[in-house]
This record gives structure tokens, C-alpha cells and sequence, in this order.
């Protein structure tokens, strides 16, 4: 299974769509057997849950995303946990042992990026 997880380099960011990059970790028996750190190629709307899909990915973890991020990944089939704090490896053993669970944090209002964690 892939699961992404949208980054602050190592720290999972606050908001999906303004991340700096894209851990993406390849996992087998719930273990992390790879992982890659892909550039954020740019926010425009339902690109990234497109260009997720397109690699493979099967979970994104993220702090905050925007409802309409969340559509599109679910309409692909593609789980979302939102509400994730800290070190992205770390959140991902978390979500591999069952503890990681979405908060349902949806961010509301872009003109504020930067508050997105605050929900």
C-alpha cells in the first residue's frame, strides 16, 4: 500500500495543498519497506488529489484539508485522515498500527491557509 503524507520536509504540514512536499511511503505487512519525498508540484484545485492517484497512493494523511480536496480523494477511492500533528514517518507507523485516526479537520476558508491547523 502507498500512503502519502503532505510535509513540511519530515513534519506533517497543517495544510494539504500549501505543503512543501509529499512523503510517500510504500508499505507491505504494515511495515515501511520505502519511502520517497516528492516536491509539491503546485495548488490549483483537484490537482493534487489527482496527482496523488496518478502515483498510486491509497491513504493521505495531512493536518487540514479543504472539503473539496476530500471529495475528490474519496470519489478515487483514496482514504483521508486529516487532524495528523508531528513527525510524518511516525504518523504513518501510527496509522499502520490502527492508532492514527482521522479528526475531520476540514479547512473552511483558504484565504487563511495558515490557520488550518486551529480547527
Amino acid at each position: 500500500m502507498k500512503i502519502a503524507v503532505a510535509s513540511q520536509n519530515q513534519t506533517v504540514a497543517e495544510h494539504f495543498g500549501h505543503c512543501a512536499n509529499f512523503n510517500i511511503f510504500q508499505t507491505k505487512n504494515d511495515e515501511i519497506v520505502k519511502s520517497e519525498s516528492v516536491a509539491n508540484p503546485g495548488h490549483k484545485p483537484g490537482f493534487l488529489p489527482n496527482f496523488l492517484h496518478d502515483k498510486g497512493v491509497e491513504v493521505i494523511i495531512s493536518g487540514g484539508m479543504g472539503a473539496g480536496a476530500i471529495e475528490i480523494f474519496n470519489e478515487k477511492g483514496i482514504e483521508v485522515i486529516v487532524g495528523a500533528s508531528g513527525d510524518a514517518t511516525e504518523a504513518v507507523k501510527s496509522y499502520l498500527q490502527g492508532t492514527l485516526q482521522s479528526t475531520g479537520s476540514v479547512c473552511h476558508d483558504h484565504k487563511h491557509h495558515d490557520e488550518c491547523g486551529q480547527h
